[in-house]
């Protein structure tokens, strides 16, 4: 399976610099541009498309394929991750009005997460899922998934079977990744903890 993942276009969510995961705007002047531009970039032989539930990923793909002209399969595996009381935040806000989960630096932290919200544990689990079972359906297919960012982090991540630089790595709004034969890692989820940073 060749996989391609676009991020969708902005929200004011995003351009406010919030938390955004099960929070769930719609796309912005900006955001809509985006994915027009994207369309320009889209390779010629996508097979499938596959879409988070989420409004603003929704809409992404829906601009796109006014093109592509697919059918899309929403999977609810590939939402954003919920970052429970955070949703809606700037970093800010979050540190002033939850000192304590701030200090232990609770989004970084591989089995807990915000009250409320997954940790990046539980997101990894259900991408790998999701994954898989396209893998499984798809083995000799093109797939374009439109989704989120950390959604990205996870798929690359995977894809490499290494976490050194997840934190550091970012998929901006309205852009695309490339996994040419997507494989999912050998290694089991406790091996692949071991390589994410420390929080």
């Amino acid at each position: 399976m060749h996989l391609y993942i676009v991020r969708h276009g902005e929200t004011w969510a995003n351009a406010e610099h919030r938390y955004l995961g099960s929070f769930d705007p719609e796309l912005t002047a900006l955001g809509r541009q985006q994915a027009q531009t994207l369309c320009e970039q889209l390779p010629a032989s996508l097979d499938v498309l596959v879409v988070s539930p989420r409004l603003r990923a929704v809409q992404t793909a829906s601009i796109l394929n006014e093109r592509l002209k697919l059918f899309p399969e929403i999977m609810d595996c590939f939402r954003e991750r919920d970052v429970g009381v955070f949703e809606g935040l700037t970093q800010d806000d979050a540190k002033k009005r939850y000192p304590q989960l701030w200090s232990q630096n609770i989004t970084r932290l591989w089995d807990a997460g915000p009250t409320g919200g997954e940790s990046i544990s539980d997101v990894v689990k259900r991408v790998q899922d999701g994954l898989a079972e396209l893998k499984s359906k798809y083995p000799s297919k093109t797939v374009l998934l439109v989704a989120h960012g950390f959604v990205a982090k996870v798929a690359r991540a995977l894809a490499k079977g290494d976490f050194s630089d997840f934190y550091e790595w970012q998929l901006s709004n309205g852009n695309m990744l490339f996994l040419q034969s997507f494989k999912m890692p050998t290694q089991n989820l406790e091996a692949l903890r071991r390589s994410l940073p420390i929080a």
